[in-house]
């Protein structure tokens, strides 16, 4: 005798709703994939136990799902000889820039396109 399809068994648990949930959950790991092209898994698991009367067997699924994170939050600090961050490079020198008198004072002026 060959053995049952496993999908015969999975439609028992929870009364179909384990694979209900299970596709739910699948088709959203494809939309999360998709939308950040980051790659997640799906993982099925299936307990088998024997049950306490009649030599029946108690089953369950659980269905666990890891999207896609977000990107981290960045910064690019600068270290100090003392450990502090800061956002300007210590050894880079700093430029005297001043603004031109007058400059502010004329209204811009409209771009031409060629």
């Amino acid at each position: 005798m060959s053995a049952r399809p496993i999908m015969d068994t999975l439609r028992h648990i929870g009364g179909g709703t384990f694979l209900d949930n299970a596709s739910d959950e699948l088709a959203a790991l494809v939309n999360a994939v998709d939308a950040s092209g980051k790659g997640g898994t799906i993982t099925l698991t299936i307990a088998v136990k024997k049950a306490t009367r009649g030599g029946a067997m108690h089953i369950a699924g659980k269905v666990t799902v890891k999207k896609p994170g977000d990107e981290p939050m960045e910064a690019m600090l600068f270290a100090t000889p003392e450990g502090n961050l800061i956002a300007e490079d210590p050894r880079q020198a700093k430029l005297d820039i001043k603004q031109v008198s007058g400059a502010s004072d004329a209204p811009p002026t409209a771009l031409k396109t060629a």
